[in-house]
């Protein structure tokens, strides 16, 4: 670049040195480029409710949002999202002061971590994780300890002694994702219940990431570590409408949490989006008041594709985890003779027609997922099957 002086100090902030194009944009340009089927990136490929977009059409052609927004998000959202935790889960939040509405999950992560963690603070995650994970605690200057989430039978589990073991005198907080992107696993009332006391003996921080709250399958149970004993007082619950309700692009997201936890989180909030979302935010509000019956069709379909794609998966000849909650299904390569997730996920696509995500790029440990391939079911049920069918060609040709 004309004028630009040459320097040994590179142009990216080094605590985002690590971290390039996310694994996401990649392979969505790769299904693009051949023209593959995208199981990989977890977006629906239908809308949602019609009534919920219609709300949005309403408020934009009301004027409702088309400006700026209140900070904390428009008082009737604010509302719904309390009367939401309060039907749900019996978790009682004053609108006014005790929810904070974001741009999404992601960036309420993000605020999160940036208001609650300083340089030198150790954050534990759950391994593999969400790729946002990493990097806002890299941009709090925080440093991140993995607890690694292990194959048991057919499902991944938490060791809560390796949990217990990784907290110190500098862990600051605990960022919790159940049900679990990627591996589809959802914590048990123990595992919950054990969490939650370690917190509390340990006067630690929680922040919990429950964007797939309501997609959870057969036996499995989603319980907000916020209602355990001592956990309100110092948890941050985060979730979003985007997966819920099939409208991922508008980017509606929120925070429930005391009113001293949400105030430190808007203070970090406020310098990222300010407002955003403002005509969708009414939609949203909308939607949180369906009957339940929307929610148990959502789960219902889900759970069906799920089953459509996992046995698709099992007959390609991939040994298949269970998925209890989420809509990724994840499996193991090692059957077909292969065991570098990256290298099969790079080949699939012209291979067989179909993209999905190499989990290792999940983990610190990168070894530990390097056999273990996620793919997305939330797509028509018909692209499932012509996926499967396309994995299974594959698989009898090579």
């Amino acid at each position: 670049m004309a004028g630009m002086t040459s320097s040994a100090r590179p142009l990216l902030n080094r605590r985002l040195a690590e971290f390039g194009t996310t694994i996401f944009a990649e392979m969505s340009a790769l299904a693009l480029r051949t023209g593959s089927i995208n199981l990989g990136q977890g977006f629906p490929d239908t809308d949602g409710p019609e009534e919920v977009r219609e709300a949005a059409v309403r408020a934009l052609r009301d004027g409702r949002g088309n400006q700026y927004p209140p900070g904390p998000g428009i008082p009737e959202l604010r509302t719904a999202i309390a009367a939401h935790q309060q039907r749900r889960y019996g978790l009682a939040y004053d609108p006014d002061t005790e929810v904070l509405v974001t741009a999404g999950a992601t960036e309420a992560i993000a605020a999160s971590l940036l208001a609650l963690v300083e340089p030198g603070d150790e954050v534990i995650a759950l391994e593999p994780y969400y790729d946002s994970y990493a990097a806002s605690v890299a941009l709090a200057g925080g440093t991140r300890v993995p607890v690694t989430l292990r194959p048991d039978g057919n499902r991944f589990r938490l060791d809560l002694d390796e949990l217990r073991d990784a907290v110190t005198g500098r862990t600051r907080m605990l960022l919790i994702n159940s049900p679990h992107n990627p591996t589809g696993t959802v914590l048990t009332r123990e595992e919950l219940a054990f969490i939650a006391e370690l917190a509390v003996e340990r006067d630690l921080l929680v922040v919990t990431d429950e964007v797939y709250e309501h997609l959870v399958f057969d036996e499995a149970e989603h319980i907000p570590l916020a209602t355990f004993p001592g956990m309100r007082e110092r948890t941050v619950t985060i979730s979003s409408a985007g997966k819920t309700f099939s409208f991922t692009g508008w980017k509606v997201g929120w925070v429930t949490a005391t009113p001293e936890l949400v105030t430190t989180v808007r203070s970090a909030k406020q310098y990222l989006t300010y407002v955003s979302a403002g005509p969708f935010q009414y939609a949203v509000a909308e939607a949180l008041a369906l009957p339940d019956s929307y929610y148990t069709g959502l789960r219902d379909d889900l759970r069906a594709k799920r089953d459509v794609l996992a046995a698709g998966l099992t007959e390609a000849g991939l040994s298949v985890f269970h998925t209890a909650g989420t809509y990724f299904v994840t499996a193991d390569i090692r059957p077909l003779g292969e065991s570098d997730g990256v290298a099969f996920c790079r080949a699939l696509p012209e291979r067989a027609g179909v993209v999905a995500i190499p989990t290792a790029v999940f983990y610190d440990h990168q070894e530990a997922g390097a056999p273990f391939v996620r793919f997305a079911f939330c797509k028509k049920k018909e692209v499932l099957e012509e996926a499967a069918h396309r994995l299974k060609g594959a698989a009898a040709s090579g």
